[in-house]
């Protein structure tokens, strides 16, 4: 069994949404950068937010993910109890513990550390000894049950390891579990990155762009991959260029330019969709968007 099916509740495979965004409205000074942005995801859903360069895909993650507090709109988590929180004014850190994970479109991993150390710094981020249930006068300062390796902290210590050596077996990287993150492949440090982003057992996974600069051989690995991930009960917000990818793994597309939804269904439809053929080719010709990488 992969560790992602081992959630703390059920909510995760139960129908109805995982995240409603509505009317987000983001200005940078006299730039806006999201203007009026709404969108609803399926619990278990793949859904792809596509468009040009500067069309406020990064922006609309990092609304999501309290980098960024837009002026008008909110967003809705419907999190792993299934109980709906607003996530907006939320700190990062708490939207993450919400249930929020993130990845980068440039890889941001611990270049010096192998990857298991890697996957351990997302899993131990989630992870909470048992001993925060102990009334606070009777709890052990944390530093000194570090020291004394009190069998509480070998015990999550053994199970971060285990946990942590599962998602590396989901993503294909067991074998490589000692290895630094820096002497990976590529397409082997984007997976590492989902395998740490799944660590902190998240209900929404919101990944950045996985296939860029990728070969042919590990964009189809990361379709694989996410497709299991959802299969798993994992709910997949994916920004990407390459429609490719869009079309093999996505249930739906969001199309945004200049900081506006101009389309959204399908990913067959939206991929004929003339505003989308505008916004990519500048023409209205019945040709599909490039299956490539799109602009930037």
């Amino acid at each position: 069994m992969s560790r992602t099916s081992e959630r703390s509740g059920t909510a995760h495979d139960g129908p109805g949404p995982v995240l409603d965004v509505h009317g987000l409205v983001l200005r940078f000074g006299g730039i806006t950068s999201l203007d009026g942005v709404s969108l609803r995801q399926q619990r278990g859903e793949i859904l792809a937010v596509i468009g040009p360069n500067g069309a406020g895909k990064t922006s609309l993650f990092n609304c999501l993910t309290g980098v960024c507090r837009p002026q008008v709109g909110s967003v809705t988590l419907w999190g792993r109890d299934g109980r709906r929180t607003d996530l907006l004014g939320r700190r990062p850190h708490v939207i993450s513990r919400l249930g929020v994970a993130r990845t980068f479109q440039h890889i941001r991993l611990f270049p010096g550390l192998s990857a298991l150390a890697n996957v351990q710094i997302g899993v131990e981020a989630r992870a909470r000894p048992g001993v925060r249930r102990v009334p606070e006068t009777l709890r052990v300062p944390e530093t000194l049950r570090v020291m004394l390796a009190t069998p509480g902290t070998r015990q999550q210590d053994a199970e971060n390891a285990r946990r942590s050596m599962e998602l590396l077996s989901l993503v294909g990287l067991a074998h490589r579990a000692h290895v630094p993150a820096a002497a990976l492949a590529y397409g082997e440090q984007r997976r590492l990155e989902i395998a740490r982003a799944l660590g902190t057992d998240p209900c929404l996974l919101l990944v950045d762009e996985p296939a860029a600069g990728a070969n042919t051989v590990e964009k189809a690995e990361m379709a694989g991959l996410l497709r299991r991930v959802a299969a798993d009960g994992i709910s997949i917000l994916l920004i990407e260029h390459d429609m490719g990818l869009v079309m093999t793994v996505a249930s739906s597309v969001v199309v945004l330019n200049f900081g506006r939804v101009i389309a959204g269904g399908p990913p067959a439809q939206v991929q004929q969709d003339p505003a989308v053929l505008e916004a990519y080719l500048g023409t209205c010709a019945a040709s599909p968007v490039p299956d490539g990488d799109g602009p930037g």
